[in-house]
């Protein structure tokens, strides 16, 4: 390590003001057993821009006009923990109940993956979408995949993945719906152009105003709103009620419920709601 700046510690009037901040930008609720988490996070960014102190970092973060080292806090913070294939429940319950009756009447198709990530999620879906509907190129279908994180979602553009990565892929979809780009040191594979061209990849603060009308059939915001407090979360649950159609499903991460917030949907299965 550099020893060339000796970093001091955050301090609580610096986490405070750091919290303030994340929750007033994105509704991001960091308590105080976040504290260490913050501050491992952020002294990649003290030292990439070789100041000595929070106190520097965060005058740096006010004054910049650009508005780019506050973006790039942001990507610091947020959680991008994710993978392909992810509660692959969600993935048989959409194949088993909802697609089949979209399919059958031919209706267009809106899914909206709200907090993509680094992509893994929408183009999970993406490939069962390709699987379950051979001809999905050809019929109105379309997905909106969002992030708050610009990092992410320029990984996601990229759409290359380590092998490590695509643990969960079976060998069948590897080779049907990705292509190796490098072999050394490790193997990495992009995903394939028609699995892509399903995606729209697109910035998003999911606090602020939504430019699409909707309605969307579905809507997956898994492991998402565990980061929001409960006023942000009640919010955000009317807003999706409000973006889908009747009949509409909201998915959210197993780890998370709507029990506690005041809300009209109706509890189909774990994490499995239905409006």
């Amino acid at each position: 390590m550099d020893t060339n700046y000796a970093l001091g510690d955050l301090s609580q009037k610096h986490f405070t003001v750091i919290s303030r901040m994340m929750y007033e930008l994105c509704g991001l609720s960091l308590p105080e057993n976040k504290m260490g988490m913050v501050k491992a996070r952020l002294l990649k960014r003290l030292r990439a821009l070789r100041f000595n102190s929070f106190e520097q970092y965060l005058r740096f973060v006010r004054s910049d006009e650009s508005g780019r080292e506050l973006t790039s806090m942001i990507d610091a913070l947020t959680t991008n923990k994710t993978s392909f294939f992810r509660e692959q429940a969600h993935f048989d319950f959409l194949r088993a109940t909802i697609l089949t009756p979209l399919i059958a009447k031919n209706r267009r198709i809106r899914i909206w993956s709200a907090g993509c990530s680094s992509g893994e999620e929408p183009f999970s879906l993406a490939i069962l979408l390709k699987e379950e509907v051979p001809d999905v190129n050809l019929r109105d279908v379309r997905m909106l995949a969002t992030d708050i994180s610009h990092r992410m979602l320029e990984i996601a553009r990229e759409a290359v993945y380590e092998k490590d990565i695509l643990g969960d892929i079976s060998p069948q979809f590897l080779n049907k719906y990705f292509t190796c780009v490098r072999t050394k040191p490790s193997r990495a594979y992009k995903v394939n152009h028609d699995v892509r061209s399903i995606v729209k990849l697109a910035w998003l603060n999911l606090i602020e105003d939504w430019p699409m009308a909707g309605p969307f059939n579905m809507i997956f915001c898994r492991n998402v709103m565990i980061y929001f407090d409960k006023p942000t979360r009640q919010r955000l649950i009317q807003r999706f009620w409000d973006i889908l159609e009747p009949g509409g499903y909201l998915l959210v991460g197993h780890s998370e419920s709507l029990t506690g917030s005041s809300h009209k949907f109706s509890y189909v299965q774990p994490a499995v709601y239905l409006k």
